[in-house]
């Protein structure tokens, strides 16, 4: 009779560790299959759906109709999740109409496979590890990028600029801060 109850005991606790581990794994696939309002399927940090906290950096240019381009270079460039995460970061991020004002084809061909590398280049170039918040931006500051490269901080009747670029609006992110520029940034050559 004790053999009867022990082996209902394993019987009935294994199908409850059976059913929580389906639940757990539903959950997880439920998760990992979030999307954008593209057809894109997003995994990682980037795929996390939560509609109550801030917006980290991402997904608050991927909201805005004026970061297009850049939502599609951070894309192409598999950096989508490395910015979602917990930072903090600064990023000067170019406006569409910053990028039409490359040369002709510049985008495209940066947007390339065999390109990635120069692309993750000038993309680690418009990014501070650290938060850089617009009163703390003053005249002459200069400031190490992702890339390793200096970006440079002039005032100027009032505005501010990073290397010559306009910073028209500055947005808080949960794991940052975002700086709107009108021009890409390009890093120095080496």
């Amino acid at each position: 009779m004790k053999k009867n109850y022990l082996f209902f005991a394993v019987l009935l606790m294994s199908t409850i560790l059976w059913l929580a581990c389906n639940d757990a794994a539903t959950g997880t696939t439920e998760a990992a299959t979030a999307t954008t309002g593209s057809d894109a399927v997003l995994s990682g940090q980037s795929g996390v759906q939560d509609n109550e906290s801030q917006k980290d950096v991402v997904k608050i240019a991927a909201g805005s109709a004026d970061h297009t381009t850049l939502v599609k270079a951070l894309q192409a460039a598999g950096y989508v999740d490395a910015l979602s995460n917990a930072g903090p970061f600064t990023v000067f991020a170019p406006t569409n109409a910053a990028f039409d004002k490359l040369p002709a084809g510049t985008l495209t061909d940066l947007l390339k496979p065999a390109k990635k590398d120069d692309l993750r280049n000038i993309l680690e170039y418009h990014v501070y590890i650290g938060v850089l918040r617009p009163e703390m931006l003053t005249n002459g500051q200069t400031f190490g990028q992702a890339n390793g490269d200096n970006i440079s901080i002039t005032v100027n009747d009032g505005k501010t600029l990073v290397n010559g670029a306009n910073i028209i609006a500055s947005i808080p992110a949960s794991n940052g801060i975002i700086h709107v520029i009108d021009a890409v940034l390009l890093p120095p050559a080496k």
